[in-house]
């Protein structure tokens, strides 16, 4: 399912304009987005949590060279499941 997808099932659902629905998913993936940007997490009970997570700075190689590189240290988002998605997706 892409956006434009779940914006007509939602859209479907709720009974809402495309316009309407739209503005919903774009400003959900904002504020979720923000939230990780400044570290924190997004507790959806049930659903999931969505949080950014720390990766260590390490060692590469460079395929092409096959000389080491360093990789930095970076955020990176993550998303954990709750238990009753996935109980309902083990059905």
């Amino acid at each position: 399912m892409n956006k434009k997808e779940l914006i007509e099932a939602i859209r479907n659902d709720l009974q809402l304009t495309v316009r309407e629905t739209e503005r919903f998913i774009n400003s959900f993936v904002e504020q979720i987005s923000k939230e990780l940007e400044d570290g924190g997490e997004v507790r959806l009970v049930d659903f999931g949590t969505f949080k950014a997570v720390e990766k260590a700075a390490r060692k590469g190689i460079n395929p092409k060279t096959m000389k080491e590189i360093k990789i930095p240290a970076k955020k990176m988002p993550k998303f954990s499941p709750g238990k009753k998605l996935k109980e309902r997706v083990n059905k």
